[in-house]
């Protein structure tokens, strides 16, 4: 393609952008489009790039290129967001708060780091995305993600009631785990010493426990103090599905070390609508072979087999 220009007798000429072919030794000129009414100075820009040159010099007011900031996985997780509904799960009045922590959602997601780097990420100044602008935020420093946190518990139960509501009905498998985690620090009243899954012994700790609905999306959590056995927080899940979320017949899934044969004893036989599903422990599988309710045979071809007992 090419600009040219045109005769037009006593009129002024004819600026066409045109592209030329060639049929055997005859050249055959197309007119793309005309550009007669075209400032001059934005037909020369044009010019000078089909001629592989720049534009800028060419432009009479020229710009400077200040900042770019990573855009594109933040617009996809933020339209995740708003099309599942969260920001209205959070709260339904849009506010500074509510703001902050879909911010901390999408930066927890897209690059996970402290409460400190992630300030840091969000405040206008040392931003490392579009988030920030996204979500209507200046400025801000890790205080005030803390406090938003702090906002977002007093509405835990309720959000976590409309998640139940969305991923929970009655007869549903609910998938139940704790897990710890260590910190430095002697001030958090949650902390104890207690079984280390962080291999970190002589370590303050705290624990949690995460309900889920089969597919894994997580439904509601807890913190425990640190030194609390897996079995003695199924009572307050337990609680949780029944009085929190209405939920009068659940299938807990758990393993060995939650739903202990005492825990089943006490919690789930004495319960209505309550089931479980776990694994046994070798002791109980030896017994189930001596009174031969289990033959090792069946697990020969199948690796799988079903066994019916009373025990």
């Amino acid at each position: 393609m090419y600009i040219e220009k045109v005769p037009n007798r006593n009129s002024p000429p004819c600026i066409l952008l045109r592209e030329a072919s060639r049929d055997g030794k005859k050249i055959i000129k197309k007119t793309i489009v005309n550009l007669s009414k075209w400032p001059e100075h934005i037909v020369e820009g044009l010019r000078s790039l089909l001629k592989g040159g720049t534009v800028l010099e060419n432009i009479k007011d020229g710009f400077d290129v200040v900042r770019s900031l990573p855009h594109g996985h933040v617009a996809a997780v933020l339209k995740s967001l708003h099309k599942l509904g969260i920001d209205k799960i959070i709260d339904r009045k849009a506010s500074r708060m509510r703001n902050i922590v879909i911010a901390m959602i999408v930066a927890r997601i897209i690059d996970p780091r402290s409460k400190l780097a992630t300030a840091r990420g969000l405040d206008s100044e040392t931003a490392f995305s579009s988030l920030a602008g996204e979500c209507s935020i200046e400025t801000i420093d890790e205080d005030e993600l803390y406090e938003a946190m702090d906002w977002l518990l007093v509405r835990q139960e309720r959000i976590e009631k409309s998640f139940a509501k969305q991923h929970l009905q009655h007869g549903a498998l609910v998938l139940y785990d704790l897990t710890s985690t260590y910190f430095e620090g002697k001030t958090c009243p949650l902390a104890h010493r207690g079984h280390n899954r962080d291999k970190k012994n002589g370590k303050l700790q705290i624990e949690f426990g995460l309900l889920c609905n089969v597919d894994g999306r997580p439904n509601a959590v807890e913190v425990f103090e640190g030194n609390t056995g897996d079995p003695a927080t199924v009572a307050n899940q337990i609680n949780k599905l029944r009085d929190r979320f209405g939920l009068q017949r659940v299938i807990i899934v758990g393993d060995r070390g939650m739903l202990t044969e005492a825990r089943i004893r006490e919690e789930f036989k004495t319960t209505d609508g309550l089931d479980w599903i776990s694994a046994l422990r070798s002791p109980a599988i030896k017994k189930l072979i001596r009174t031969n309710k289990i033959q090792p045979g069946l697990f020969d071809e199948y690796d799988l087999a079903e066994i019916t007992s009373p025990d």
